[in-house]
């Protein structure tokens, strides 16, 4: 490693770890109570299952799958008074760990610069951040997105314990089955690790309890942060009548309610599922007509993960912390000279992020309120993620059969041996 590149590292690992301080801090003491999720929601959870056994996804249905578990009842190791400071550090442990992977511990000059990204998005994401269980699965996600190429089956391991500790990087399998050549491996090792879940939590008496996360979340409202919630909320400033903002206890978050909203409710859930095949169709597309891993994989991921946040009726502001994880991918593979820019998609997201922190937690109120001025923000930021998910769609149906986007990855050698985990031919492994 050369001394520049050292001191680089070294300037990244002190950064990262000073925005994770900075977070916890705020996470402790700014208004708006941005750690309530685990002070009282996952603490509540993890007390009833130390005093009365009765284990969330066990014993009774759970909104999160069964792994999810695993980082909240380790969070009260050390008592129910110190949740807080043990959930801050186990986050900045995972994280930690994830930046080890991606900047292969300080030797890879591609992670070290995607690691300066991730600390920025961090930063601008503000407390939420660390604060929610995404956070655990963009650090694991991360981890087995960076290990696809060298190690597939692993990175198949890493993805589905990350996917049953919350939904979501189910995308970045579904990305990597489609665009990685390795995907048998993949396939594989997530079946098995998914099957391994389910046997135990069997075992554990959980009968159907072991999916209810998935029925748990059928029957909810639109949220008022998600994208969809903007025709109503605009309805709420101009007064329409019957139309508010209200507190739904049992999914414990802040909903829409007006004429309309049961229908639009029902009809975000299948349009997800239709923009979600139309994308796989266009990665399947670009993979078969020879495009290269490295190429396909980034565009692919973003354009997936992006639908989860843009056409879904939930919307809590921990979602865009999901970015990080195509974002990073396209970061790379661009380093490595496998693949188009990623600069749209990084600056982007860092503006979404900042206007999410904008918003939660610190003016949350304003936004329960109705406050023209964040109902404004909110809708800047859902339009951003509307045309952040435009690009890569965009961007993945231009990886066609002769198109220009192909010529130029040809001529800058991107091959499935050549990703950027992998190459031989670049100057530096990624």
């Amino acid at each position: 490693m050369t001394t520049t590149r050292a001191v680089s590292a070294l300037a990244l690992w002190l950064t990262f770890v000073t925005v994770h301080l900075v977070l916890g801090l705020l996470n402790l003491w700014a208004p708006g109570l941005p750690l309530g999720d685990v002070t009282i929601v996952y603490a509540g959870w993890a007390e009833q299952a130390y005093a009365s056994g009765v284990v969330v996804g066990v014993d009774m249905p759970w909104v999160y799958p069964l792994l999810a578990l695993v980082p909240i009842l380790a969070s009260v190791t050390f008592g129910l008074e110190h949740i807080a400071a043990a959930w801050l550090s186990i986050v900045m442990g995972v994280n930690v760990l994830a930046l080890g992977f991606l900047t292969r511990w300080g030797q890879s000059r591609s992670g070290v610069i995607a690691g300066w990204w991730w600390a920025a998005f961090l930063l601008a994401l503000g407390p939420i951040a660390l604060a929610r269980i995404d956070a655990i699965t963009v650090a694991l996600a991360i981890i087995g997105v960076r290990l696809l190429w060298a190690h597939p089956q692993t990175a198949g391991i890493v993805l589905a314990c990350a996917t049953w500790v919350k939904v979501w990087p189910a995308a970045l399998v579904l990305a990597a089955l489609i665009a990685v050549r390795d995907r048998g491996k993949i396939a594989i090792a997530a079946a098995v690790t998914s099957a391994t879940v389910v046997v135990f939590a069997l075992l554990a008496g959980a009968e159907w309890n072991v999916f209810s996360f998935i029925t748990q979340q059928t029957g909810r409202g639109i949220q008022i942060e998600s994208p969809v919630a903007g025709i109503w909320l605009w309805q709420i400033v101009a007064g329409v009548p019957d139309t508010f903002i209200y507190y739904d206890n049992t999914i414990l978050t802040f909903q829409i309610a007006g004429a309309g909203v049961d229908v639009g409710a029902a009809v975000v859930t299948p349009l997800l599922a239709l923009v979600v095949v139309v994308i796989a169709l266009l990665g399947v597309r670009a993979a078969r007509a020879g495009i290269a891993a490295s190429s396909v994989l980034p565009m692919l991921s973003l354009a997936l993960v992006s639908a989860l946040i843009v056409v879904n009726k939930v919307g809590s502001p921990q979602f865009i912390s999901w970015l990080t994880v195509p974002v990073i991918l396209g970061l790379l593979s661009h380093s490595a000279q496998a693949a188009s820019s990623f600069r749209v998609p990084a600056v982007l997201t860092l503006v979404i992020a900042t206007l999410t922190h904008a918003v939660y937690p610190y003016l949350y109120h304003l936004l329960l309120a109705s406050n023209p001025v964040m109902i404004t923000l909110v809708s800047v930021r859902n339009l951003l993620l509307i045309v952040l998910l435009g690009w890569a769609i965009v961007g993945l149906a231009r990886l066609a059969p002769g198109s220009t986007a192909r010529t130029s990855i040809s001529v800058r050698r991107s091959t499935e041996s050549s990703s950027p985990s992998v190459s031989p031919t670049t100057k530096e492994s990624a």
